[in-house]
């Protein structure tokens, strides 16, 4: 697949130079204190920068899945048709052209709205839909968005042509053509805003996304793209962007702040970066946090050499929170100086959905409801994920049988038909089901919220082991006879559920009572211990076979086979084919937590 490359040389570039300006009518002197001048007061500016982060495709307040209003525990409302209102309401306030908006990625991937706009009717197609994302973000008014490691999901050319649709620029500094090392987005755009003192203030906003990238979508991005490091190349143009005039720098980054990486030392350049940026980079006033899914209102970072504070802020996902920059600034020495940098996060819970967006895209929204609600076949039982975190369900055995039956297929008649054939699956939603009766496309979509396709690898039982004890990380370690609660028990040291495999075909037990890495015990296959050097196919999604949560093994073993069809296709395609789910024939438990030989549950 060609990589269908905007080059500097192209509309792209225009951003990239730093072109763009937001102007508009000043704010009034007095709000500010007036000239410069012996005995006067110094002149000083006041603006707003709003930001957004993984809005995943919530471009209303909407669950596909559950085909209703969203809602969760703790009363979050998401998508852009919130964040619209909260905007309008900063920009009264403010004054429309003392803000600007900024997004730090991961926008076109996560709901059935996006995945249809992706794949069902896509915007690649000629003359095809706009997508509803850009839709919105245009109708918002964005000024800029950094590139998350989710917009390579479909395709380069479907985020090129999400590029083409938006009217404010992508930014990836860090997104490198593989051939010329040269940008393949716009890696910075400077805005303008107008004081009332007649110097306009330069803000910079650079752009950078997730170096994981080259791991997580390397079918899509392999021999077309190089994503190196976030601190690297913000150290490469901070200065060039100061010495351009920037006044203020904020960066928007796809990449959180914890300072680790979920793929180990696969590559040398740092998941989790944005901290590290603040802490290396000198130059830089502000940084919008993405990727980790955290709410982080304020959060400040002393950079070594200046020992300046830069202000970090991580809205909360799918549009759930509106992170503000508030940025006062001085005249001094014939120049804009930032003399005090803070922020917050609102809650787009506290307002209504604004009807702009929400008429927008009411046809969007209603075909996407149509094709979710499609019914593909029935069920004889009820299932669901709400204990799947800590029992073996029927409903996740659904995913491993699907996926085993479709690797035999595909291996039948080959060199490596008769080895056994394992599956990987996790636990994706805990609120997942499929119901006694009718089941749609959005109950079987909703047991795989990720567009992973399926992969066989080849490992041995002695990797095997290795691999579930990794994945027996996730439960908190619990002393023989102590209180087990199951709401403390899993995603010991932040272990997110996506990252917790369980393997069917083998039969395990856990004991969480003992510490990481002897967990595993009574490890067999076909009734028999499992013998350490036999050949076994494990059946696994992309992400983790490309080396997505640092699993040992499986991203060094030998690829027997993959396809490019999505699991969450699959799974669907196999209930259209069987018209009947009936968990009796394929469900059996496999695994348990123990303690001392004793089940937990």
């Amino acid at each position: 697949m060609p990589l269908n490359r905007r080059t500097f040389l192209g509309t792209s570039a225009a951003a990239g130079a730093g072109a763009a300006i937001a102007g508009g009518a000043a704010v009034p002197a007095e709000a500010h204190g007036h000239g410069a001048g012996h005995g006067r007061p110094p002149k000083r500016y006041s603006f707003t920068v709003m930001g957004t982060t993984d809005l995943h495709g919530n471009a209303l307040n909407w669950d596909y899945f559950t085909d209703k209003e969203f809602d969760d525990k703790d009363h979050n409302d998401v998508g852009l048709a919130k964040i619209s209102t909260l905007v309008d309401q900063v920009r009264r306030e403010k004054g429309r052209h003392n803000t600007l908006m900024i997004d730090a990625g991961d926008t076109i991937q996560g709901t059935q709205l996006s995945y249809y706009y992706a794949k069902i009717d896509p915007i690649t197609a000629k003359h095809g839909p706009v997508h509803p994302m850009a839709q919105a973000m245009n109708a918002i008014g964005y000024d800029a968005a950094a590139l998350g490691n989710h917009e390579f999901n479909y395709g380069i050319p479907v985020l090129r042509k999400f590029e083409e649709q938006c009217d404010f620029p992508l930014l990836g500094a860090n997104a490198l053509d593989a051939k010329t090392l040269r940008p393949a987005f716009a890696p910075y755009v400077i805005k303008k805003l107008r004081t009332p003192h007649g110097r306009d203030v330069k803000v910079a906003i650079l752009g950078l996304t997730n170096p994981g990238i080259a791991i997580w979508d390397k079918a899509n991005v392999g021999g077309k793209m190089v994503f190196p490091g976030l601190e690297e190349q913000a150290a490469k143009y901070v200065p060039r962007l100061r010495s351009m005039g920037a006044d203020v720098v904020i960066v928007s980054a796809h990449s959180g702040n914890s300072g680790t990486s979920s793929y180990g030392d696969q590559i040398p350049y740092v998941e989790n970066a944005a901290g590290l940026v603040a802490e290396q980079v000198p130059g830089i006033d502000a940084i919008l946090v993405g990727h980790a899914h955290l709410e982080i209102p304020e959060y400040f970072v002393e950079n070594k050499e200046t020992g300046k504070k830069v202000v970090l802020s991580e809205p909360l996902k799918w549009g759930q929170r509106l992170t503000l920059f508030d940025f006062d600034l001085v005249w001094e020495k014939g120049r804009w100086v930032v003399e005090r940098a803070g922020s917050q996060v609102l809650n787009s819970n506290t307002v209504a959905e604004d009807p702009k967006i929400t008429r927008m895209l009411a046809d969007e929204h209603k075909k996407v409801v149509a094709y979710v609600n499609q019914v593909i076949g029935t069920s004889t039982a009820a299932m669901t994920t709400a204990e799947a975190a800590w029992k073996d369900e029927p409903i996740i055995d659904l995913i491993n049988v699907v996926q085993a039956e479709t690797v035999k297929a595909a291996l039948a008649g080959g060199a490596y038909a008769a080895l056994p054939v394992l599956s990987q699956a996790s636990c994706f939603s805990r609120t997942a089901q499929i119901p006694a009766g009718d089941v749609t496309i959005r109950d079987a979509a909703g047991l795989y919220l990720f567009e992973n396709t399926l992969e066989a690898r080849l490992l041995t039982g002695a990797q095997l082991k290795d691999y579930l004890e990794f994945s027996a990380r996730y439960y908190v370690q619990t002393a023989v006879g102590a209180p087990v609660d199951t709401s403390k028990l899993t995603n010991a040291g932040g272990t997110p559920d996506y990252n917790y495999d369980v393997v069917s075909g083998l039969a395990y037990d856990i004991d969480i009572a003992k510490p990481n890495g002897s967990r595993i015990v009574n490890l067999s296959f076909g009734g028999k211990a499992i013998d350490p050097a036999a050949q076994f196919v494990l059946a696994v999604n992309n992400y983790r076979a490309s080396g997505g949560g640092n699993f040992p093994h499986v991203a060094g073993s030998k690829q027997l086979w993959a396809n490019s069809e999505e699991i969450r296709n699959t799974i669907i395609a196999w209930v259209r084919a069987k018209g009947s789910v009936d968990g009796a024939a394929f469900a059996s438990v496999d695994w348990r937590l123990t303690r001392d030989g004793s089940p937990v549950f």
